[in-house]
């Protein structure tokens, strides 16, 4: 069925824009005044163009990214508060920058205009609106508090955001110093050290064992560096491909999980997100077996997404979650701890804050003595590995002055 845009007047006077879905033009049309609306214009086809340039080359529509489903959210929490749902998606429409944004909302818009809920409109859109973030709205409509829900929303949102913007930086900035000093040590391996090998052809004596051993690696590099990217890739292609399977995907996150510092950081990450979604979900009066089963599906590593299937399971036969936490044994205590103090004194939500606040400061404070530490270790182990080609060369020269001075 095709779509059409309109803009009309509602019989309160106000300005009404969005899309419709019928056969014509004039079926279109015959809708609208059954609203009551006076359509002032209506295009065809235009609505279809706009699905068109919101493909992605890979044949889907594109999506709204974190960032900007983080800042829809903020908007539309800050706008419901002060005018209708309808001009609050429209005024957020028209300001997007981008163009997949505007036809996104546009389509979410249509839906609201169109009579549906905010919640089965965001639905037309589910890869941009996820189930967990459906399901808060859908919360916040019936029970009538959907300008307080859509404010914990963005908050939770914005801390999920920032957390995320932390990983980021604690990974990126050391992978890209420790690649830099790699690329540095192979240049000076492939270029710099044969040049200089070459006067030592000469010289009619034993080369000593650094000197040696660096010229063979570095003879390697220069004459079968092509075979090394080869099996990298290769190497890279048969991890992914491994990675797929369930059973070695599972073993492999367990793994992970028994690192003595990464294992740590993965778990606690977890703990804080599940914690700081599950607080705002009790605090909006949501069920905490649907917060849960909707967590459980955001849950990357297997092990920890096994976990949490559990506790769902658990809870629906007649459980506590603290209980189930305990015995799922792969959460921080202090979690388990406070989950069952906020059980205990009914202020489940509050503890539940309380828990994510304290992991998300160790985090903080653990990116920070770990961000302190990589660099400085970086550049020595660099230093050390440049001193030994360095040392590798000034041998022989050493050992043929001493001959010469023999």
């Amino acid at each position: 069925m095709p779509e059409f845009d309109y803009l009309a007047i509602d019989p309160a006077g106000r300005e009404r824009q969005g899309k419709i879905k019928a056969d014509s033009i004039d079926d279109a049309k015959a809708r609208l005044d059954a609203r009551k609306m006076f359509v002032v214009r209506m295009d065809a086809g235009r609505a279809d163009a706009a699905r068109g340039k919101a493909l992605l080359t890979f044949g889907g529509r594109q999506r709204l990214s974190a960032k900007e489903l983080t800042l829809f959210t903020r908007q539309l929490s800050t706008l419901i508060q002060v005018s209708p749902l309808e001009e609050s998606l429209r005024t957020i429409g028209r300001q997007s920058e981008k163009q997949h944004a505007r036809d996104i909302v546009g389509r979410v818009h249509a839906g609201v205009v169109e009579g549906r809920r905010l919640a089965e409109s965001l639905g037309v859109e589910p890869k941009s609106f996820p189930p967990l973030y459906r399901a808060m709205v859908a919360a916040g409509e019936s029970s009538g508090s959907l300008p307080q829900i859509m404010e914990r929303l963005a908050d939770l949102m914005e801390r999920q955001a920032a957390i995320h913007s932390k990983v980021v930086t604690a990974v990126a900035y050391p992978s890209v110093l420790a690649g830099f000093a790699v690329c540095v040590v192979v240049a000076l391996m492939m270029f710099v050290v044969p040049k200089v090998v070459e006067q030592f052809d000469t010289i009619g004596q034993t080369l000593p064992l650094l000197t040696r051993i660096v010229i063979g690696i570095s003879d390697f590099l220069a004459g079968y560096w092509w075979l090394l990217a080869i099996l990298i890739v290769a190497a890279g292609f048969g991890a992914w491909r491994a990675l797929r399977n369930e059973a070695i995907r599972y073993r492999f996150d367990g793994l992970l999980l028994r690192l003595p510092i990464v294992g740590r950081l993965i778990r606690d990450l977890h703990a804080a997100r599940m914690a700081r979604t599950l607080s705002t979900m009790v605090a909006s009066r949501l069920p905490l077996m649907e917060g849960l089963a909707l967590t459980a599906n955001t849950v990357h590593n297997r092990v920890l997404k096994k976990a949490s299937d559990e506790i769902v399971e658990a809870i629906r036969g007649g459980g506590s979650l603290s209980a189930a936490l305990r015995r799922a044994n792969v959460f921080p205590p202090l979690l388990v701890y406070l989950t069952a103090s906020g059980e205990a004194a009914g202020r489940l939500d509050t503890m539940l804050e309380r828990a994510a606040d304290y992991l998300e400061r160790e985090f903080d404070a653990f990116t920070s003595v770990a961000l302190a530490m990589l660099e400085p270790i970086i550049i020595i182990l660099m230093g050390a590995v440049v001193a030994v080609i360095i040392l590798s060369i000034l041998l022989p020269i050493l050992q043929l002055q001493s001959l010469t001075g023999a």
